[in-house]
C-alpha cells in the first residue's frame, strides 16, 4: 500500500473573516466548503483548494474567534510548501504578496517563504512534477502562476531519527537524505521533512494543527491496522462525510490524519457552488438555525471577484 501524499493540511484561525480574505483573494485559492468543526460544531471548518477540492490541495481552518496567537515548536508542522510551476510564478507572488503587505523571504534555491496575517509560515516551491496541478479559477491569479497543490510540509522535532522507523516501516515513506522522507503512490507525492529544536510549541491561531495523508478508499482499514501494529495508537475510523480518517501521532509527536479520497466535497453540493453556502453533515443538519445565528458572518470574496470588486 502506498499513500497519494498529503491530503490535507488543518490550521488554526482566530479570525474568519480575515482568513477567507487572505487565502480566497490574496492566495487565489476557493473556498469549496464552509463547515463546522465536527468535534465542535459552534465553530467554522473552512477548506479551500482548487477548483474541484480535490485531495492534494486542500488547506483547512478552525475558527476560535480571537484565539491567542500560537507558536510553532517541537511536535508541530511549522511550515507549508505549496508547488508553483516556474520561477516566473516566484516573481508573480513575490510582487503580488508585496503589494498586499506581506514580507516575504527568496532563497537562493528558488523558494518563496512568506507568513499569513495570524504567523502560519508558507513556503512556495518551483516543482518539475508529473502530478497534476491542482489550480483554482482566479481573475487576478493567471493559471500559469497559481498554487498548485502541496509540495510537502516542514515540521519540528527533538530528534528526528526517533521517527525513521515508524515512517519508512509502518506508512511506508521514502528516505530522501537527512530527515527527510517522500510519500508517493499511483496518483501524487507530497514531502515530510523535519528540523530540530528543543522548542516547545504553544498551539493557537496561526499554528498547523494536523496534516493529513490521503488513502485509497480501499486501502483505509488496513492502514489503521498496520498503524496499531506499528505500537502508535490510532482512533477508531471516524465518518466526516466528505471523507473518513483515523488520527494519530507518530514517534516526533505530530499529529498525523489518513483520511480517505473520497466522497468528495461534492457530496452534499453541487461542485459549481461549492463554499457558497453553510455545509452542514446530516447529523448536524438540526443545528443549522442555531449555529447560522453564532458563526461568524463571512465574506463572499468569490462572488466580489467575478463582479470586479476587491
Amino acid at each position: 500500500m502506498k499513500l497519494e501524499g498529503i491530503h490535507h493540511v488543518t490550521a488554526i484561525t482566530g479570525d474568519a473573516p480575515g482568513n477567507v480574505d487572505f487565502y480566497a483573494r490574496v492566495l487565489g485559492l476557493r473556498l469549496v466548503k464552509k463547515s463546522v468543526n465536527q468535534d465542535d460544531p459552534t465553530v467554522y471548518h473552512l477548506f479551500y483548494g482548487d477548483e474541484r477540492g480535490d485531495p492534494g490541495a486542500d488547506i483547512t481552518f478552525f475558527e476560535y474567534p480571537n484565539a491567542r496567537p500560537g507558536r510553532a515548536g517541537a511536535g508541530m508542522v511549522h511550515t507549508i510548501g505549496w508547488r508553483v510551476a516556474s520561477s516566473e510564478a516566484i516573481g508573480f507572488w513575490e510582487s503580488r504578496l508585496g503589494d498586499e503587505g506581506f514580507e516575504t523571504e527568496r532563497y537562493p534555491d528558488g523558494r518563496l517563504a512568506f507568513r499569513d496575517p495570524e504567523g502560519l509560515r508558507h513556503a512556495l516551491i518551483p516543482s518539475a512534477t508529473d502530478d497534476e496541478p491542482l489550480i483554482a479559477d482566479h481573475p487576478q491569479v493567471p493559471k500559469e502562476v497559481a498554487l498548485q497543490g502541496f509540495n510537502g510540509v516542514r515540521a519540528y522535532a527533538h530528534d528526528p531519527e526517533q521517527s525513521r522507523t515508524f515512517l519508512e516501516g509502518a506508512l511506508s515513506f521514502e528516505h530522501h537524505g537527512e530527515a527527510s522522507w517522500e510519500v508517493r503512490g499511483e496518483e501524487r507525492g507530497g514531502l515530510y521533512f523535519y528540523d530540530q529544536t528543543d522548542e516547545r510549541g504553544v498551539g493557537g491561531a496561526g499554528t498547523v494543527h494536523h496534516v493529513a495523508w490521503a488513502s485509497p478508499m480501499d486501502d483505509h482499514e488496513a492502514w489503521r491496522e498496520r498503524v496499531e501494529a506499528a505500537g502508535a495508537s490510532p482512533t477508531p475510523v471516524i465518518d466526516r462525510f466528505y471523507f473518513r480518517s483515523i488520527y494519530f501521532r507518530e514517534p516526533s509527536g505530530v499529529l498525523f490524519e489518513i483520511a480517505t479520497m473520497g466522497p468528495g466535497f461534492a457530496v452534499d453540493e453541487p461542485a459549481e457552488h461549492l463554499g457558497e453556502r453553510l455545509s452542514l453533515p446530516p447529523n448536524y443538519e438540526q443545528l443549522r438555525d442555531r449555529l447560522e445565528q453564532v458563526l461568524t458572518p463571512l465574506p463572499d470574496t468569490r462572488r466580489q471577484l467575478a463582479t470586479g470588486g476587491r
